[in-house]
């Protein structure tokens, strides 16, 4: 009797974790905005639950993974410096044991570009971040996105 109990206990258990979405506490968008004619920009947005947090571009050594971009090289642009980021604040992460650097609600990153043709095309980039919260860190994710420059870089 108890091993059947068992049994059905541990396949209740599987049904139940199986229906269970798997945790998603960040999305990202990534689209091109035109500063002018000839250079623009791609922002990276993340949208992070509450409770909830990535981090920065800045190295660390006590172990959380830094969130990093990467933008395939294209005739149509160059890139121009390195992505930015805006308003990461320094916090004190328990896991970690250290102040690190981190994004809590929105983070914004910008790379910008200059175009160096006006017809359209698409840079492929992708993006590597890690999320946490006060209890548990997430596997690090890669995403990868395709970014649409209209002709003519959409402005004038």
């Amino acid at each position: 009797m108890n091993r059947i109990f068992l049994i059905l206990f541990s396949l209740l258990s599987f049904v139940g974790f199986s229906q269970n979405p798997p945790l998603k506490p960040v999305t990202w968008n990534a689209v091109y905005v035109a500063t002018n004619a000839t250079e623009g920009e791609i922002h990276f947005t993340a949208t992070i639950d509450k409770k909830w947090h990535i981090y920065s571009q800045r190295p660390t050594d006590v172990g959380p993974i830094p969130t990093s971009f990467t933008v395939t090289p294209s005739a149509d642009f160059e890139l121009v410096g390195k992505v930015e980021e805006e308003q990461a604040h320094e916090e004190y992460v328990a896991a970690f044991e250290a102040k690190v650097f981190v994004f809590s609600n929105q983070a914004v990153f910008k790379q910008k570009i200059k175009l160096k043709n006006q017809k359209s095309f698409t840079i492929k980039t992708s993006l590597e971040f890690m999320t946490c919260n006060d209890v548990q860190c997430l596997p690090p994710a890669t995403l990868e996105f395709q970014v649409l420059v209209p002709e003519g870089g959409a402005k004038k």
